[in-house]
């Protein structure tokens, strides 16, 4: 059974083109966008330990944290305060003992 007769191409052609053809002009679009903010763009550098030493600094300027708090919690952030006396899991450890 024929469904369809003449010359030239289905309704879905046309629908297909059409959106191959947005999909391509976005695609060049983003491109050039991207290219030319890349010379301005910052990466991402997260927190940086030398950020967590500052912010801690700045806590015992402000009088948040006594001395023994910034020398606590500058041995756990260097690594030496890791592990608690009292056999409990120390804050921070991520579960280790």
């Amino acid at each position: 059974m024929m469904w369809y007769w003449g010359n030239g191409g289905h309704w879905w052609g046309m629908l297909i083109g059409a959106v191959v053809m947005v999909a391509f002009w976005g695609v060049i679009i983003w491109a050039i966008w991207y290219f030319v903010t890349a010379g301005t763009r910052q990466p991402d550098q997260g927190t940086r330990p030398d950020d967590a030493k500052r912010i801690l600094d700045e806590r015992l300027a402000r009088g948040e944290i006594d001395a023994g708090e910034y020398q606590r919690l500058l041995d756990v952030m260097s690594g030496e305060g890791i592990r608690a006396t009292d056999g409990h899991r120390a804050v921070g450890t991520g579960g280790q003992r």
